[in-house]
């Protein structure tokens, strides 16, 4: 964890700011926000990655669909509420809900019918997307939010996809760990380019 006192106030500036260095933010049980930068870094190579022929056939045969920033409120909320204790705090909703507003924040939602079964959520900053926390009401539903992300991202250009710590979920969509080190130049190539979400 990264803790400076001189740490200006919590705001969306802060958090374009810090994530340009590769730092993210976490609330603790009592709202405190601590400063990340782990080393290693777990992302999802996007070049070699695409759901498997299995999950393509239960996608077609589902009746689920996905969209992008319908819902991104709800989104983080059900980020927030569903995981039990969670790192995602009510000054943490505000300001990536401001983000959202400014075009950085966006989320992915998986309907069933018309009813928000699972997603995502996370920041986009030039070429580089920044996964924050996704859920799921019934089974698969968080994997086609993410998939459905993994597409767009590919067809626009992206070249860094950051999932932060590694889990047991993240892993198993294939993240892997490169350096910090690695990390930061994989980051400002990305940052080079225009915003593209």
């Amino acid at each position: 964890m990264i803790c400076t006192d001189s740490t200006p106030p919590f705001s969306p500036q802060l958090l374009l700011a810090t994530y340009a260095q590769g730092i993210f933010p976490m609330a603790d049980p009592d709202g405190n926000i601590g400063w990340y930068s782990p080393d290693p870094r777990a992302v999802f190579p996007m070049d070699v990655m695409e759901p498997n022929a299995r999950f393509r056939r239960f996608l077609r045969k589902s009746d689920l669909s996905c969209t992008i920033d319908q819902e991104f409120e709800s989104v983080i909320g059900q980020c927030a509420t569903v995981h039990g204790e969670s790192w995602i705090s009510s000054q943490i909703i505000e300001a990536y809900s401001a983000l959202h507003h400014m075009g950085h924040a966006h989320s992915v939602e998986t309907w069933k019918g018309d009813q928000l079964v699972g997603g995502l959520y996370g920041v986009s900053l030039g070429a580089a997307f920044f996964g924050e926390s996704m859920f799921s009401l019934i089974s698969n539903a968080s994997k086609a939010a993410f998939y459905h992300l993994l597409k767009h991202l590919k067809e626009q250009g992206f070249v860094l996809f950051d999932t932060q710590f590694p889990n047991d979920h993240t892993v198993s969509l294939g993240a892997i760990e490169v350096p910090r080190r690695e990390f930061r130049t994989m980051l400002a190539q990305a940052l080079r380019s225009p915003s593209l979400f």
